[in-house]
């Protein structure tokens, strides 16, 4: 086997940038900065911001250059890596008895069985990790280059229970971190996904309220119900919620939210818009969602769609004209289809000769457990689309596809799924406005 070559390679370099005009070339590597050798892309930015540099590059024959490079503090080399990481993305080495990942089945694509838990991660995407992959130096690196908001899954802050939950032993004392986060000043969110009889009820109060003693640093802290899917195997026995459950879960976070806005003016604790839709209990107004900043989770997305619409009808009101006659379809998850059918219904009566169908589409590729549309399969709108009227279009959210890609789950392209049910199938942005634009036909 070869000696495994240091640095990082070059991909490629922007044209008329520094990089270029000192003839450093694709295939080249980056060896150091400043005579310090670079980890990743945070060492890099770092590294780079200085006036004064001396770049360290080795050419594919083993040459080495030394440049000199003078430069503005906030002006970029132009040097493209492989990986925007500049590293190896590091995996999660617990074993947590709720994962998604292994609820799923086997067969498809790869990428969707790594299990992610790096906190550079967290800083560049918004993911959430659970300190327990942290060492000193990467404790230390987060710090001294304020790598925030820290996204932290962290459950619950029984230290056994969350040694339990995880399936690690170091996951109790792992938590030890936030408090070092907390004395830095680092912002911070958290979540919890809950579990039937494991860390809800006085487990999730506890929880709550251990947490909230980090405000203002850790600014937001949402439960999400645990997702279980039907390939459930010789895995932890989990039970999904019901009804009473959720309203019981909505009863504990209301009056915690209350305490908490007296205290601090912050509601601190958000539950998931599952869990309203689950308890059929009403959404709360935006002012509750403190700015939503945990909508990724799923925390305010439908006051912020429904908010949208009004605002968007609203606008449509002062247009004169009308729509021609439309008729067309739209699919999305269980969990969702009664919102988007009442917001559809509202559409409607502003744009005279639209006719909108709403289809809930149960997920039989991961189990009727599964009911937001994050989830849906190309197949299982398919199977359950085929053969109906559609209209002239069939339109579906977002977050059925990969991101940037048109692809479902199940690797069905949507051109695949528009030729199947002979219709084109077009894309609604997770926003409200675009939801009224594309269904009044503006995008036509």
């Amino acid at each position: 086997m070869g000696k495994k070559q240091t640095g990082h390679l070059i991909e490629r370099v922007l044209p008329g940038s520094i990089a270029g005009e000192l003839e450093i070339e694709a295939g080249d590597r980056l060896i150091a900065v400043n005579g310090q050798e670079i980890e990743d892309i945070f060492d890099y930015q770092y590294l780079t911001e200085e006036e004064e540099l001396e770049v360290l590059i080795r050419k594919p024959d083993g040459e080495e250059w030394l440049l000199e490079i003078e430069k503005d503090p906030d002006e970029d080399l132009g040097l493209v890596f492989p990986s925007g990481l500049m590293d190896e993305y590091r995996s999660c080495k617990n074993r947590c008895i709720f994962c998604f990942i292994d609820q799923m089945p086997k067969g498809m694509r790869k990428t969707l069985y790594f299990k992610d838990d790096d906190a550079r991660l967290s800083f560049l995407q918004g993911n959430y990790i659970t300190l327990t992959n942290l060492s000193e130096h990467d404790i230390e690196r987060i710090i001294r280059y304020r790598l925030s908001p820290v996204n932290i899954s962290v459950h619950t802050t029984d230290r056994a229970l969350r040694c339990k939950m995880l399936h690690n032993d170091r996951a109790g004392e792992a938590l030890d971190i936030l408090d070092r986060f907390f004395e830095a000043g680092l912002t911070m969110n958290a979540q919890i996904v809950l579990c039937k009889g494991i860390n809800d009820g006085k487990q999730l109060q506890k929880t709550i309220e251990d947490l909230s003693r980090y405000l203002p640093c850790l600014e937001s802290l949402s439960v999400v119900p645990v997702g279980l899917t039907k390939y459930r195997e010789k895995l932890f026995p989990l039970e999904p919620f019901q009804k009473e459950d959720a309203k019981e879960v909505l009863s504990l976070i209301h009056s915690l939210q209350e305490t908490l806005y007296h205290e601090y003016g912050n509601h601190f604790v958000h539950p998931s818009d599952e869990w309203y839709l689950l308890a059929e209990e009403p959404i709360p107004k935006a002012d509750v969602y403190d700015g939503y900043p945990q909508l990724e989770n799923g925390v305010g997305m439908v006051r912020l769609l429904r908010d949208e619409v009004e605002e968007a009808l609203q606008e449509r009101e002062t247009k004169e004209g009308s729509i021609k006659e439309r008729k067309i379809s739209i699919a999305t998850g269980l969990l969702a289809a009664p919102v988007i059918r009442e917001l559809s219904e509202k559409i409607v009566k502003t744009c005279p000769g639209l006719t909108v169908s709403v289809h809930g589409i149960k997920n039989r590729f991961f189990g009727p457990g599964v009911t937001v549309s994050g989830l849906l399969t190309g197949g299982d709108i398919r199977e359950q689309l085929k053969g109906k009227e559609l209209g002239e279009a069939l339109y579906l959210p977002q977050n059925v596809l990969r991101a940037g890609e048109e692809v479902f789950l199940d690797d069905l392209t949507l051109g695949e799924l528009a030729d199947s049910l002979q219709v084109p199938v077009h894309i609604v942005e997770s926003s409200g406005y675009d939801l009224v634009r594309k269904l009044a036909g503006e995008d036509a």
